[in-house]
Order: structure tokens, then C-alpha cells, then sequence
């Protein structure tokens, strides 16, 4: 790292007016003490911070942590994707011109710059300088910019920010068709981020003094999240959205990783701190489908799985109000150049806009397995039949650890994550579209009483805040104070650049109090004071995660029995297989209405919740009934709108041994067919 030295004799002469100053008695001054937020030293030359005044710190009157929360970042995606793709660093011991320069196969003119080019400049070109002058980047519309330095990252701490997901986020095929100076494997570039990630912690305390003293603090849970925000620094969360994890992807729909790899790679992410995970991101893998992506990058992320899979996205008919993105069929005949000869991508009908694949069987052995390891689970990006599935599975344990950071979750699901316990993070969209955004769901904020998050997705090949322009009604005025009495905030310069959210938008991330203010000017303060009780929400899904325990089946292992069982020469589907803990098993009744099956809990047991895993044969009426001698019935619980798949009945609690599940109408033309069964206490 590059700092300021004195010369030799300067410095004696300082360090004894120094002296002297620090002697004086009562008509003296003594030496002013360095504010805990200012770094001992920084580097020289260094981007400017641009704002003033001590940063909160503490709790409110309820005992509540304040500050916004940034759920979707990529801090260092400059390490991904081969490493060459996202050009400068977001930090670097040999100073600013060093990290903040452009890759060298973007010169003399950006040319280089092969995905940005194909996606948001139809010019194709850019000035390559970076520091001093920053003429073309990062922009609003930069794709590969560095967004995230420590210094623009620091004026969004000093300005209140208090939580940082940074997710570690790569794809095998992106990295293997662009040019890059490393290997394509996603785990092991989720490694080297999370190392990198480390550094710049160390590299941040470096400037205050030492271990731990820095504001840029990595935790590992919701206890040590508190304990940084309370000091008013940075809690930075760890998570991790990459396409293939783990190397879970899917050749030809068949799986490349086990249940082994799994627990491994779950036990590895929680050894580098990660603490929150998306299943699936862009590519379907072997453990779920993707919510798909629009327009040109849809074109180009649809051939991206067709190289790495050997398949298509595929679509049909949605079945409920929640619908994928529509399919990007936008040309891009650079990218579809690289399919094999006499392969092009599909055409889809624009009545269905729904992903085939959902949440896998292995997918649910990663969810449950993220759930065991306390992770909080990412729905962005699911497919509505994943998400629909994980909602399913998560709620019917009561987990509370869903998040959905930057709007990719179709909003009819978002009332049921808040029920759940969830947290929401919208898109840092255009300050206008954000407030509009952050309207429609106001009623629900209000009901459940949480705050609200913002995803910049910096670095993530995203859209960022356009300006809303110079001659604006009501634009921001510098300087401004970030909240109510919070530190001062003006137009932030780094070397020649002055930055101006009238004019530049979300250029990068120090622009963040910028956009709050400007979204503030639409939305009011109260919209503000929604999004600073977003790091309290956040902590609060959070914990209740880390209290989570799963809630024991009293049904596991119990003697079943059934009024009948469907005959197979080449399986087995008796009673039994409804409770035997693997999923891929089942029990199946011939193909009759009036049909039961039932379990005995092995002794007299308080219950109040029976969790039914239907397979595609299920009941359209049926009634759970309970017993004390296996002999007299009594029903608990009872509809005729039976839907299949993952079922919960929740009723007046009652002790009971004996168990069943009755069914009185077929929805298919055949039997009744249960994979699981749970039985709760409430």
C-alpha cells in the first residue's frame, strides 16, 4: 500500500511541536484526537469519501440497530468468470491506479469489452483510462467496471449503511468462451473471492491500526452482525450465487454430483463463513430451474446452458397466478456462432412462461441441508416451480430463513415469505421505479412490521439507477445529510471525476447515499425510515434462523398400514415406504376412491400438524382422522380442494396414537400416493 511519508528533518520538527503541544498545561490545546471513523493513514493518492460528521452508532430507543442494508453485491466479481471480465480491483496494496484500471484487452478504445458491448453500448468502444480521469466508467450502465471500491463502499458505510451481502458468484461457461488468465471451476473461484474478501478486511484495518479495528467487518452470524452494526461500522455477510455449486450442474437432465458432494460443499461453504446461498443462478443445474432472463442476455445465458448442459430452457403453462420471466429471443450472432452446427435456440409460445424444472430431489436435499446448517436460503432466481417447492418445504418446518434480495421473485409470492419470516430487498432500481416499487408492497411492510432492503447487484453484470437528469423537479441538492441529523454528504470525487446522481445515476456504489437521497426526494421520508429498520429486519430473519430446529416426526419409522397397496413385479409401494425418510419411495393404493392409509405414533402423542408429500396421484377430497385404539376415528382436519404436492394440515392440537389419512375423491384416474408423511406437535 502506498502512504504519504515525511521527510526526514520535517518530521523531527513535527514530532516535537507535536511534543511540545501535547505538554501545554491549562492555556494550551492538546493534541486533537483522530475520530474513530478516519483512518491513521490511507493510501496516496486515494478516491475522496466526501462525507463528514460521526456515523451513528448504538441502538434506538427500542433497542433496534438503525441502517440500510445492501442485500446483493458482488464485491469481488473481478475474480470470477476467469478473471478478466470485471476490470480493476476493489482495492490493492500498490494504490488506486492500480486497482482501478481497465483490463489490458480493452485497449486502445474498449473494443475488448465483448459482453458490455454486446449488451449496453451499441457504440462498442470506451476510454480505458480509469483513475485520474474516469471519462466512460463505471456508469450506470457498465457491465465490466469495477463498481465496488473500499472507498466508494466507505461513503455508503459513513452514510449508513450497515449491512453488506457480498455473494461470491461465478459460471463455468462464461469464464471458458471469454478471455481469462485462470481455470473456469465456479468453486474455485468462490474460494479465491472469499480469500480476497478476507484481505480487503485486513487490508481495511491495516489503515485503522490493526486487527479488528477497521469499519469493513465479515460475520458469521446474526450475534456478531449486531455487535459491528451497535459499533457503527460494516457488517459484511457472506453469501454465494453461482450456477453450477458444488458442481451440481446437469448434462442432458442427469446429474453431476451426489448427495456426498452436497454435504461437502454445504460443510466447506460454512467453514469460508458463508451464511446465505442461492440453489440455482442462471443455468438450470441438478437443483433447480432458473427463472429466466429477458432480452439480449437472455439470448446469451439460454446458449450458455445449451453449452454447458446440452439443453434448453423449456417452458410450459403456469398453473398458478406466479409466472418466469419471458424468454430474451433477442439475435445475438456472436454468441449463437458458438452452438454446433445446425442447432439454434428455440422458439417459445408466449403462453407459457413457466421453467419445466423445478426443485429436483437432490435440490431438496441441498435446501434441507442449508436449512440443517442454519443458511439462509436465496429464492431469487428459482424457477415459480422451485420456489414454489422450497416455499412449500421451508414452511411446513416453519424455517424462517428465505430471502429474496433484488427482485427476482415473482411479487404475488412476497406476503407469504413475510409470513414466513422472511426479508425483502428490491432492486435498486431508478429512484422513481424503486418508489413505485416499494409502494406496491407498503401495506404488507406495514402488516408484518418489517423494513425494506435494497440489491445494487454491483459487479453483477446488472442494470444500475439512470439519472433522472440535471434539470430534474426536486433533484438532489449537495450537500445533503444522509438521514434525519446523519453526516453531511456532498458530490463525491475520485482523481478528476466529480460524481453527481443528477447526472451520472448509480455509477457505483459510493453513489448509494446519493440514491437514497434521491429516492427519499420522491418517496418522503418515510420510505427512508423504512429502509434504515432494513438492517433490524435483516437481523431479525436472521436470528430467528439461527433459533431454528427442526421439528421432530413422530410418524418416522411408525408400522403403517393401508387399505390397500398398487402391485408392482419391479418395486415396492406398501405402507411402509410413506415413512421411511427417503422421498424417492412411496406407497400407492389401488385406484379407488375410498382408500386409506395410516400410521401408529407408537404411543399417546400431542399433534397438530400432519405434512403430506404427495406424488402427481393425489386426493382431491380427503380427511385426516386420529384414534386412540386404532379401532374408533374421529377427523381432525378435512377438504375437498386437495392440490398435491407438499401439503400442510394445521388443527386444534389433540393427543392421539394412531393416525390416517382418508381419502374420499381420486384428482387423477389413479390411486392415492403419499412419498412422505410428517406428523407435528403444535
Amino acid at each position: 500500500m502506498k502512504r504519504a511519508r515525511t521527510g526526514g528533518a520535517v518530521a523531527l520538527v513535527l514530532s516535537l511541536v507535536a511534543l511540545l503541544l501535547s505538554g501545554l498545561g491549562a492555556g494550551g490545546a492538546g493534541a486533537a484526537e483522530r475520530p474513530w471513523w478516519e483512518p491513521a493513514e490511507r493510501p496516496v493518492p486515494d478516491s475522496q469519501v466526501n462525507v463528514s460528521g460521526e456515523p451513528f452508532t448504538g441502538t434506538d430507543a427500542n433497542g433496534d440497530v438503525r441502517g440500510f442494508v445492501d442485500t446483493h453485491n458482488h464485491v469481488m466479481t473481478n475474480e470470477a468468470f476467469g478473471g478478466k471480465l470485471v476490470c480493476g480491483k476493489p482495492f490493492s496494496q500498490e494504490g488506486v491506479a492500480d486497482a482501478l484500471k481497465d483490463c489490458p484487452e480493452h485497449y486502445p478504445d474498449g473494443a475488448g469489452a465483448l459482453l458490455e458491448n454486446l449488451t449496453v453500448d451499441p457504440d462498442g468502444h470506451h476510454d480505458p483510462v480509469g483513475w485520474p480521469t474516469f471519462k466512460d466508467w463505471p456508469s450506470y450502465t457498465t457491465m465490466s467496471h469495477q463498481q465496488n471500491y473500499y472507498a466508494w463502499l466507505e461513503r455508503a458505510w459513513r452514510a449508513g449503511q450497515r449491512v453488506l451481502v457480498t455473494d461470491l458468484t461465478s459460471n463455468g461457461v462464461i469464464c471458458s468462451i471469454y478471455v481469462r488468465d485462470r481455470g473456469c471451476d465456479e468453486m474455485d473461484s468462490i474460494r479465491l473471492q472469499a480469500e480476497k474478501t478476507y484481505e480487503m478486511q485486513d487490508f481495511v484495518d491495516e489503515m485503522y491500526g490493526g486487527s479488528g479495528k477497521g469499519w469493513f467487518r465479515i460475520v458469521k452470524s446474526p450475534a456478531e452482525a449486531r455487535k459491528v452494526i451497535e459499533a457503527g461500522k460494516l457488517a459484511v455477510v457472506l453469501g454465494v450465487e453461482t450456477s453450477e455449486p458444488f458442481g451440481c450442474k446437469q448434462v442432458l437432465d442427469i446429474a453431476q454430483c451426489s448427495k456426498s458432494d452436497i454435504d461437502k460443499g454445504l460443510d466447506e461453504l460454512r467453514s469460508l463463513g458463508v451464511s446465505s446461498m442461492f440453489l440455482c443462478h442462471k443455468f438450470d443445474n441438478a437443483l433447480c430451474g432458473v427463472r429466466f432472463d429477458e432480452g439480449t442476455q437472455g439470448t446469451i445465458i439460454n446458449v450458455g446452458q445449451f453449452l454447458s448442459t446440452g439443453t434448453f430452457w423449456k417452458t410450459e403453462k403456469c398453473t398458478g397466478p406466479q409466472h418466469d420471466n419471458p424468454i430474451g429471443s433477442a439475435a445475438v450472432p456472436e454468441i449463437e456462432a458458438k452452438l454446433p452446427s445446425g442447432t439454434s435456440v428455440p422458439k417459445y409460445d408466449e403462453d407459457a412462461q413457466c421453467n419445466t424444472r423445478g426443485l429436483t430431489r437432490l435440490g431438496e436435499y441441498a435446501l434441507d441441508g442449508m436449512m440443517d446448517r442454519g443458511m439462509m436460503v436465496e429464492v431469487d432466481h428459482m424457477s415459480v416451480k422451485a420456489a414454489g417447492r422450497a416455499m412449500d418445504i421451508m414452511e411446513s418446518v416453519q424455517y424462517p430463513g428465505i430471502v429474496s434480495s433484488h427482485s427476482w421473485m415473482d411479487r404475488n409470492w412476497t406476503e407469504r415469505l413475510y409470513r414466513m419470516g422472511g426479508f425483502v430487498g428490491s432492486y435498486d432500481l431508478d429512484s422513481k421505479a424503486f418508489v413505485e416499487e416499494a409502494a406496491a408492497t407498503a401495506d404488507l411492510r406495514k402488516k408484518y412490521g418489517v423494513g425494506l432492503g435494497y440489491g445494487t447487484d454491483f459487479n453483477g453484470l446488472g442494470s444500475h439507477p439512470s439519472p433522472r437528469g440535471d434539470d430534474a423537479p426536486d433533484k438532489v441538492t449537495y450537500p445533503f445529510r444522509s438521514y434525519p441529523d446523519g453526516p453531511l454528504v456532498d458530490r463525491q470525487q475520485s482523481g478528476e471525476r466529480v460524481w453527481d446522481v443528477n447526472t451520472d445515476g448509480g455509477a457505483h456504489a459510493g453513489l448509494i447515499p446519493d440514491w437514497v437521497e434521491d429516492v427519499r426526494r420522491l418517496g418522503g421520508d418515510p420510505l427512508v425510515g423504512e429502509l434504515l429498520h432494513g438492517a433490524q429486519s435483516y437481523l431479525d430473519t436472521w436470528n430467528a434462523t439461527g433459533d431454528w430446529q427442526r421439528p421432530a416426526n413422530l410418524a418416522r419409522g411408525g408400522a403403517a398400514s393401508a387399505s390397500s397397496s398398487e402391485f408392482s413385479l419391479v418395486t415396492s409401494y406398501k405402507p411402509g415406504r410413506a415413512v421411511d425418510g427417503d422421498g424417492a419411495t412411496r406407497w400407492a393404493s389401488d385406484w379407488n376412491d375410498d382408500e386409506w392409509w395410516s400410521v401408529d405414533l407408537r404411543s399417546a402423542q400431542n399433534i397438530g400438524r400432519v405434512l403430506l408429500d404427495w406424488e402427481s396421484a393425489h386426493a382431491e377430497a380427503y380427511r385426516i382422522e386420529v384414534s386412540d385404539d386404532n379401532r374408533t376415528w374421529r377427523t381432525v382436519w378435512q377438504t375437498t380442494k386437495g392440490r398435491g404436492g407438499l401439503e400442510t394440515a394445521d388443527f386444534t392440537p389433540t393427543t392421539a396414537r394412531y393416525l390416517r389419512i382418508h381419502g374420499t375423491d381420486r384428482a387423477t384416474k389413479y390411486g392415492y400416493s403419499l412419498k412422505e408423511v410428517a406428523v407435528h406437535g403444535r
